[in-house]
């Protein structure tokens, strides 16, 4: 049948994650970094997407589309529901970690805070920081800690979560930090502007599970794509309760 639905263009979407969790029938996934429609039948038309949008990806067309079924969108948000209680530890789907409540278990943590203590583990702590400013937005692009760096492109609630992140990301690194679901526009402008104009050694990408974090990690390699530089690169996931799932 011919219905009015909505339509994504992909180069627009910043992979914040919002419209996902705008979409209460949830047609809308975020994939590879990018919101797309999974099923034609899931999505009503009436476009709660639209106005959370910040870079006007999302638009309505008129096209052949199977009929909105409202009977596999509840067995859809069922299942989806089932999977996220078994799932445990798991991030609220639609974003960022901060986008539900949830208590943080920390293994031992007694234990930890007198072995802090009697250690003064405090006091010996340093910080590991190299430049400032610190947020992509700000930073120059031909600034002179640029030649000849180790970068890393951190989403900045991994600081947070990972309780180590000074000494296993930030040491011997040039930091960039930002956030793709609350900063306006696209990141890979900047990122490739700094990558193409300076001798970047190699670029390190740490971002969260959750998936508007997609939107960091493909602005990296859009610049990487851009600057045509063969440069090194990793990326590394950051649980929500401060594991590192794969890097």
């Amino acid at each position: 049948m011919i219905r009015q639905i909505i339509k994504i263009e992909e180069e627009k979407c910043n992979g914040c994650g919002a419209c996902a969790s705008a979409c209460h029938e949830g047609a809308i996934a975020m994939i590879d970094g990018k919101a797309k429609l999974i099923r034609d039948d899931y999505c009503d038309g009436l476009g709660n997407c639209l106005p959370v949008c910040p870079t006007g990806a999302i638009t309505f067309e008129e096209r052949e589309a199977a009929e909105y079924d409202e009977e596999a969108v509840e067995q859809h948000q069922k299942n989806k529901k089932q999977m996220q209680e078994q799932s445990s530890g798991a991030c609220h789907t639609g974003g960022c970690p901060g986008s539900a409540a949830r208590a943080l278990k920390q293994e031992n943590a007694e234990k930890i805070e007198e072995e802090i203590k009697e250690s003064h583990t405090y006091a010996a702590k340093k910080s590991e920081l190299m430049q400032w400013p610190v947020q992509i937005k700000l930073v120059p692009v031909n600034a002179p800690y640029f030649d000849n760096a180790n970068l890393l492109i951190a989403a900045d609630c991994t600081a947070y979560a990972y309780a180590n992140f000074h000494q296993d990301f930030i040491k011997n690194h040039i930091t960039l930090v930002g956030c793709p679901k609350l900063d306006e526009g696209d990141y890979s402008e900047k990122l490739t502007a700094i990558i193409k104009n300076n001798h970047i050694k190699s670029v390190k990408v740490v971002r969260m599970e959750v998936p508007c974090c997609g939107g960091m990690e493909h602005a990296v390699i859009q610049a990487l794509k851009n600057s045509n530089k063969m440069i090194p690169w990793q990326v590394v996931t950051i649980s929500c309760d401060g594991k590192i799932l794969d890097n």
